[in-house]
């Protein structure tokens, strides 16, 4: 059971990955050195669990398959959040968002629970040296004293670097923009200097991998590698990645991977049955903020054209591919300055991503497509590799887990699960639910809805069960109950239909109701 309570410091009999060797002393008595484990950490904002690893024959990721050979992947984790900050924020401090409260993009963790001690800080307080390059926290929430080295952003890059841009029409649709937004007396200028604005959802540049950032600071990341294989202190080096995040600027060779009209496209292109369409879609950004997209129907209006659709995939899939190649860079890194077998690595994606599921085009909701994420350990102190688990569990299991893979004492406060037990044998019984929430209403959201909404949400083996509160902001508690939602995976794996509001299912759904209860309230 994971509730919202404090969990037991475990004890320190099972020592993971952390290795012993034999030093002699000035006497001529040999000592015992305890030699830990790096981490390198490798969080991927917007990736479906769309990956060879897990079984899918078209999207290209020979890099991430070739980590998960020497690791356990997790074919049923879950995020917290299906929105970044709220996601990121979870995993790296190993509470949930109702304890965080943090159920938004602009809602500060420190501003909240000032003293909560996050991961990397955890590690760097017990002699790690800890560097985090890229998207680690949400963007606009670097949490400089994580980190033995104050996060480096390259030069020539705008803060946020998503929106770089490199092809004639899209700067000059970035220039209009600015000039438009100068003409009105706003300023989209961020903490660099650098004007952030937004121009088509993909990109199609002929230019090689560093001219956008993620490739960028692969290159960084590797060099600090090299420094700090030559020190004494493990360390703990965060590499996080931004795209598949929007918008889909990739270089060309990436997208020439691909031949588009042979991309799948969604089958279930429709509102599940028995839910209001308001619940399915957080597609607002890909709408307003891009240019070319203001065509983007509603999910109740039907699905988007197909050749949209097609454009959209086949940069999403560039994208990953492009993540891939870096993922590669660094593991290649590992390998070369003979870190490899004491590296813990671990990759993770932020929260699931619709791609026409549903009609939807985006995060943002309480279903299995946005909730299930990618997450593999590879590496020292995983014993089965190449094997996969079904167990379900979350990503704010990830914290207690490191802890426990490096010998150190598990803080009482983390709300998560070590996985430990299952990077030596994935197929024993884990009785534990996975346990997700969406704010409707905080974030933008194309279609009004007169107040803000809680949906707390449960995957169990069998079904997804979603209870709806109104939400008091004010206070930040939930309110009156308003609707249930229940999907069963033996027979919808897809979550198409609602069986909620069916009578033959009310003794199911009071029995779920319960267990969400104790899971979340109690």
């Amino acid at each position: 059971m994971k509730r919202f309570q404090l969990f037991r410091t475990l004890p320190l009999f099972f020592l993971g990955a952390v290795l012993f060797t034999s030093c002699s002393s000035k006497d001529g008595s040999k000592d015992e050195k305890i030699v830990q484990p790096n981490i390198l950490f490798i969080p991927v904002d917007d990736l479906r669990p769309e990956l060879g690893a897990y079984g899918n024959d078209y999207i290209l990721t020979p890099n991430i398959d070739r980590m998960a050979k020497q690791g356990i992947t997790f074919t049923r984790a879950y995020c917290q959040q299906s929105v970044c900050n709220p996601s990121r924020a979870s995993f790296m401090t190993g509470l949930r968002p109702d304890s965080l409260r943090v159920w938004d993009n602009h809602t500060k963790f420190r501003n909240t629970l000032s003293d909560v001690l996050t991961l990397p800080q955890y590690f760097k307080e017990n002699g790690y040296h800890t560097v985090g390059f890229g998207k680690a926290f949400h963007n606009n929430d670097p949490d400089t004293i994580s980190w033995s080295e104050v996060p480096e952003h390259l030069d020539g890059f705008p803060f946020d670097p998503d929106a770089v841009y490199l092809t004639d029409e899209n700067i000059k649709i970035q220039q209009e923009k600015i000039e438009r937004l100068k003409a009105a007396g706003r300023s989209k200028i961020d903490q660099l200097g650098h004007w952030y604005v937004k121009a088509k959802a993909t990109e199609i540049a002929d230019v090689e991998d560093d001219a956008y950032y993620d490739g960028a600071q692969t290159t960084r990341a590797i060099e600090v590698m090299e420094r700090l294989a030559k020190q004494d202190e493990p360390f703990f080096l965060s590499v996080g990645y931004y795209r598949p995040h929007l918008p889909f600027n990739a270089p060309k060779k990436y997208w020439d991977l691909y031949k588009r009209d042979e991309i799948p496209l969604a089958e279930n292109q429709f509102v599940p049955e028995g839910t209001p369409a308001f619940l399915v879609h957080g597609d607002s950004e890909l709408r307003k903020s891009y240019t070319d997209c203001p065509d983007l129907p509603l999910p109740i209006d039907g699905p988007w054209a197909e050749e949209r659709q097609r454009e959209i995939k086949h940069g999403y899939c560039a994208s990953v591919s492009y993540t891939d190649a870096q993922i590669g860079r660094l593991l290649n890194a590992l390998d070369s300055l003979g870190l490899s077998e004491n590296t813990i690595v671990v990759l993770l994606g932020d929260h699931g991503w619709k791609l026409g599921e549903h009609n939807g085009w985006g995060k943002k909701s309480n279903y299995e497509i946005d909730c299930r994420v990618p997450m593999i350990f590879s590496g020292a102190g995983v014993n089965a590799k190449g094997r996969k688990s079904k167990a379900l569990t979350e990503l704010v299991d990830v914290y207690p887990t490191l802890c426990e893979l490096s010998g150190l004492e598990i803080p009482e406060s983390l709300q998560g699960t070590s996985m430990v037990p299952l990077l030596s044998d994935p197929d024993q019984e884990w009785d534990q639910v996975a346990l997700s929430q969406f704010l409707l209403g905080r974030d933008r959201r194309t279609t009004n809805i007169d107040e803000e909404q809680m949906g707390y949400a449960m995957r169990t083996d069998r079904y997804r069960y979603v209870e709806w509160y109104k939400w008091i902001a004010q206070d930040s508690t939930k309110g009156a109950y308003l609707r249930t939602e229940l999907f069963d995976h033996e027979n919808d794996a897809q979550e198409n239909t609602n069986l909620a509001n069916d009578p033959k299912y009310k003794e199911l759904v009071d029995s779920l109701s319960e267990q969400l209860k104790q899971e979340y309230f109690k």
